[in-house]
């Protein structure tokens, strides 16, 4: 993959913020003309710098009122117990996110629910009979202060 340019950063700054642009409104905001935009977008869509376009939804209006941020501690690391963990939680629908960190704990994930009751199911029936878990500590948001999907690119 090549270094990006400029405008690359800019096409990337608009469609991040707006994904629906057309190819001539992204062109005249970035100063191009639509078929050198077009390329410079498929490009970076070939080389995986842009990997999709989502529409972002509102988690309450959907009843998912509650985030949780949960932390699972293993008794065994290894590559396979990372794998089976890995496997296992793939396709949880209520895990937004984990991720593998350093520190006291070896998952950090991010759950979206509808209530407690919820949670309870999640925790008992699925994240403590990952693979080696042996501990978790949760944490249920009180107030969403900032959530940001935009990646700093300009």
């Amino acid at each position: 993959m090549r270094e990006l340019d400029r405008i690359d950063r800019k096409i990337l700054d608009f469609l991040q913020k707006e994904g629906r642009l057309t190819m001539t409104e992204l062109a005249q905001k970035v100063g191009l003309s639509a078929t050198p935009c077009t390329e410079r977008v498929r490009r970076l869509e070939r080389e995986g710098v842009i990997t999709g376009y989502h529409a972002h939804l509102k988690p309450q209006a959907l009843g998912k009122n509650l985030l949780v941020f949960v932390e699972i501690k293993l008794s065994a690391k290894s590559g396979e117990v990372f794998d089976r963990v890995k496997k296992a939680l793939m396709f949880v629908p209520e895990v937004m996110e984990c991720h593998l960190v350093s520190g006291d704990f070896d998952y950090l994930i991010k759950a979206r629910i509808t209530e407690m009751g919820e949670y309870r199911q999640l925790l008992g029936n699925i994240l403590l009979k990952l693979p080696a878990a042996v501990e978790s500590r949760s944490y249920v948001v009180m107030e969403e202060i900032k959530e940001s999907l935009f990646l700093p690119v300009l």
